[in-house]
């Protein structure tokens, strides 16, 4: 007779577990997604909590804050992406790593993060190009700091920008050489219930 599957949900959970959940409502105090009286309480259930489905309770209606059990599946930490006198290009809905390499000599990557699935509240690239071009496409309410980024003999463009850490936010650092990295937000063109996306995208108004 064999036992029945157990429910990861009616597991323990270890202080670990307890602490990095903590952690995760310290991120979403820092993002305004709660204030400090709601931390507190989530904190004090956090701590308190036995079993999985106690501690994801804290978490459930805060976006990209996410506790995975163990068996879950677990998207990539890390994708590196490598561009030798080609293009790579990343659109729709893909799934974004915490952090992304791009390796680019002589070559285009874009990336368009407008519809990705993005379950972190920060993502990181990192860029080694030289002789390329790179293009990030952001969605609305993420911001970029590129402070870490070192250019020599190429551009920066940064229409993004932002001195607010928003959701997500992407930190931006490496090298640029006799090369450009644009970072900007899709622009919208209305012509009565058509909308005009650039880059081209084109949609309904369904109000």
């Amino acid at each position: 007779m064999t036992n029945p599957p157990v429910d990861p949900r009616t597991l323990r959970v270890s202080d670990a577990e307890r602490e990095h959940v903590v952690g995760l409502l310290q991120k979403a105090i820092g993002q305004g997604l709660i204030d400090l009286d709601e931390f507190t309480s989530r904190t004090d259930s956090a701590l308190a909590a036995k079993t999985r489905a106690e501690l994801n309770a804290v978490l459930t209606d805060l976006p990209g804050m996410v506790h995975r059990e163990p068996s879950s599946p677990r998207h990539p930490q890390q994708l590196e992406l490598r561009a030798t006198m080609s293009t790579i290009r990343r659109a729709g809905r893909w799934v974004v790593p915490r952090t992304l390499v791009v390796r680019n000599r002589m070559g285009s990557t874009s990336l368009d993060f407008t519809e990705a699935t993005i379950d972190h509240p920060e993502v990181r690239l990192e860029l080694d190009v030289t002789g390329g071009s790179v293009e990030l496409l952001l969605p609305d309410g993420a911001t970029v700091a590129t402070d870490d980024v070192e250019v020599t003999a190429g551009s920066l463009r940064d229409k993004v920008g932002g001195d607010l850490v928003g959701h997500p936010h992407f930190v931006v650092a490496g090298l640029v050489r006799a090369g450009s990295l644009t970072i900007r937000r899709p622009t919208y063109v209305r012509i009565g219930a058509l909308v005009i996306r650039f880059p081209w995208k084109v949609g309904w108004d369904r109000d």
